[in-house]
Protein backbone atom coordinates (compact mmCIF):
# COMPACT_ATOMS: atom_id res chain seq x y z
CA UNK A 1 0.00 0.00 0.00
CA UNK A 2 1.39 3.41 -0.96
CA UNK A 3 1.48 6.37 1.37
CA UNK A 4 -0.71 9.18 0.07
CA UNK A 5 -1.09 12.68 1.40
CA UNK A 6 -4.10 13.31 3.56
CA UNK A 7 -6.76 14.36 1.12
CA UNK A 8 -9.37 15.39 3.64
CA UNK A 9 -10.73 18.83 2.78
CA UNK A 10 -9.07 21.68 4.68
CA UNK A 11 -6.46 19.51 6.41
CA UNK A 12 -3.38 20.76 4.52
CA UNK A 13 -4.64 24.33 4.21
CA UNK A 14 -5.06 24.56 7.98
CA UNK A 15 -1.55 23.21 8.54
CA UNK A 16 -0.12 25.71 6.03
CA UNK A 17 -2.06 28.53 7.68
CA UNK A 18 -0.60 27.62 11.09
CA UNK A 19 2.88 27.45 9.59
CA UNK A 20 2.46 30.86 7.95
CA UNK A 21 1.15 32.33 11.20
CA UNK A 22 4.09 30.88 13.16
CA UNK A 23 6.56 32.17 10.56
CA UNK A 24 5.06 35.67 10.65
CA UNK A 25 5.18 35.69 14.45
CA UNK A 26 8.83 34.58 14.40
CA UNK A 27 9.75 37.26 11.85
CA UNK A 28 7.99 39.90 13.95
CA UNK A 29 9.95 38.87 17.04
CA UNK A 30 13.29 38.73 15.22
CA UNK A 31 12.78 42.11 13.56
CA UNK A 32 12.75 43.73 17.00
CA UNK A 33 16.14 42.31 17.98
CA UNK A 34 19.11 44.63 17.99
CA UNK A 35 22.33 43.65 16.24
CA UNK A 36 24.82 41.73 18.39
CA UNK A 37 27.20 43.73 20.54
CA UNK A 38 30.80 43.18 19.49
CA UNK A 39 33.47 42.80 22.16
CA UNK A 40 37.08 43.56 21.23
CA UNK A 41 40.39 43.48 23.08
CA UNK A 42 43.28 45.42 21.59
CA UNK A 43 46.71 44.52 22.95
CA UNK A 44 49.31 47.27 22.54
CA UNK A 45 52.88 47.95 23.69
CA UNK A 46 52.86 51.23 25.58
CA UNK A 47 52.40 54.61 23.97
CA UNK A 48 54.29 53.92 20.73
CA UNK A 49 53.31 55.35 17.35
CA UNK A 50 52.22 51.89 16.19
CA UNK A 51 50.04 51.40 19.29
CA UNK A 52 48.48 54.84 18.97
CA UNK A 53 47.77 54.24 15.27
CA UNK A 54 46.16 50.86 16.03
CA UNK A 55 43.90 52.38 18.70
CA UNK A 56 42.87 55.22 16.38
CA UNK A 57 42.18 52.88 13.46
CA UNK A 58 40.16 50.37 15.49
CA UNK A 59 38.03 53.11 17.06
CA UNK A 60 37.40 54.70 13.66
CA UNK A 61 36.38 51.37 12.07
CA UNK A 62 34.15 50.44 15.01
CA UNK A 63 32.50 53.88 15.07
CA UNK A 64 31.85 53.68 11.34
CA UNK A 65 30.51 50.11 11.15
CA UNK A 66 29.37 49.26 14.69
CA UNK A 67 28.40 52.60 16.26
CA UNK A 68 26.77 51.90 19.61
CA UNK A 69 27.19 48.13 19.28
CA UNK A 70 30.73 47.50 20.43
CA UNK A 71 32.98 47.48 23.47
CA UNK A 72 36.72 48.02 23.07
CA UNK A 73 39.16 47.21 25.84
CA UNK A 74 42.70 48.47 25.21
CA UNK A 75 45.31 46.46 27.10
CA UNK A 76 48.82 47.84 27.49
CA UNK A 77 51.05 44.79 27.91
CA UNK A 78 53.63 46.90 29.77
CA UNK A 79 51.02 47.55 32.46
CA UNK A 80 49.71 43.95 32.53
CA UNK A 81 52.57 41.68 31.36
CA UNK A 82 50.76 38.41 32.08
CA UNK A 83 47.94 39.35 29.70
CA UNK A 84 49.95 38.31 26.62
CA UNK A 85 50.49 34.83 27.99
CA UNK A 86 46.83 34.47 29.02
CA UNK A 87 45.62 35.51 25.55
CA UNK A 88 48.40 33.73 23.59
CA UNK A 89 49.63 37.00 22.07
CA UNK A 90 52.74 36.61 19.92
CA UNK A 91 52.86 40.01 18.18
CA UNK A 92 51.70 43.53 18.94
CA UNK A 93 49.39 45.27 18.34
CA UNK A 94 46.82 42.46 18.25
CA UNK A 95 43.07 42.92 18.02
CA UNK A 96 40.89 40.05 19.21
CA UNK A 97 37.17 39.91 18.50
CA UNK A 98 35.83 37.97 21.47
CA UNK A 99 32.13 38.19 20.64
CA UNK A 100 30.15 37.30 18.65
CA UNK A 101 31.77 33.93 18.26
CA UNK A 102 33.99 32.63 16.76
CA UNK A 103 36.94 34.66 18.01
CA UNK A 104 39.01 36.39 15.33
CA UNK A 105 42.51 37.92 15.50
CA UNK A 106 44.17 40.73 13.58
CA UNK A 107 47.82 41.72 13.94
CA UNK A 108 49.39 45.07 13.03
CA UNK A 109 48.49 48.74 13.16
CA UNK A 110 44.97 48.03 11.80
CA UNK A 111 45.50 50.43 8.88
CA UNK A 112 44.12 47.94 6.33
CA UNK A 113 40.45 48.76 6.91
CA UNK A 114 39.21 46.47 4.14
CA UNK A 115 40.96 43.44 5.66
CA UNK A 116 39.36 44.11 9.04
CA UNK A 117 35.89 44.88 7.66
CA UNK A 118 35.92 41.75 5.48
CA UNK A 119 37.45 39.65 8.27
CA UNK A 120 34.70 40.74 10.67
CA UNK A 121 32.01 40.37 7.97
CA UNK A 122 30.88 43.95 8.38
CA UNK A 123 29.49 46.19 5.70
CA UNK A 124 27.24 49.14 5.12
Amino acid sequence: MQDRPDERPGKNRNSESQTDQTLHEFERLVSGLSPPKYVFRLYVAGNTNRSTQAITNVRRICDQYLAGFYELEVIDVYQTPGSTRDANIVALPTLIKEFPLPPKRFIGDMSNEERIVVGLKLGK
